[in-house]
């Protein structure tokens, strides 16, 4: 087979560092988004979906045939970090871990109504509550103790 073809959809939360609500404007909220869209874009991860709160954000995006997940979400958080800390958040940071899951194409729709719905489920459930949930719904293993830091 001459050509490689792929089409892995992920779906990534990532945190700010100590889930400090750096995106509460939302201004700056929706600038974010956009840029990181455009980079996971500029990457070859055709971005699906962004959205988020105040302290964390949730990505849909098609995986690059090139990339690994942890190097995608590396210059992400990179890229996204330089920016907005010389732009509008001088101590803005990411947490140093994060979360992918896979996304069957037959959820796909769910799943980015679930993303662009973020202000209105986190008005119910706590970033905590919910980052657990995935991990159980996904058998994701962990530890309580390293997770949060």
């Amino acid at each position: 087979m001459p050509q490689s073809l792929a089409r892995v959809l992920l779906h990534i939360i990532f945190s700010t560092k100590n889930r400090e609500p750096y995106f509460g404007d939302q201004s700056i909220r929706k600038n974010l988004h956009a840029y990181l869209a455009a980079t996971a874009n500029h990457l070859g991860a055709p971005s699906i979906s962004v959205g988020g709160v105040a302290d964390h954000i949730h990505l849909v995006c098609a995986l690059g045939r090139t990339l690994s997940v942890a190097t995608l979400v590396a210059k992400l958080k990179v890229s996204s970090n330089q920016a907005f800390q010389g732009n509008f958040l001088s101590r803005f940071s990411w947490q140093s871990g994060y979360a992918a899951f896979s996304v069957a194409e037959s959820t796909l729709e769910s799943v980015v109504k679930y993303v662009c719905s973020q202000e209105e489920h986190h008005k119910r459930l706590t970033f905590q509550d919910e980052y657990r949930a995935f991990l159980k719904r996904h058998n994701v293993n962990f530890d309580e103790r390293y997770v949060w830091d």
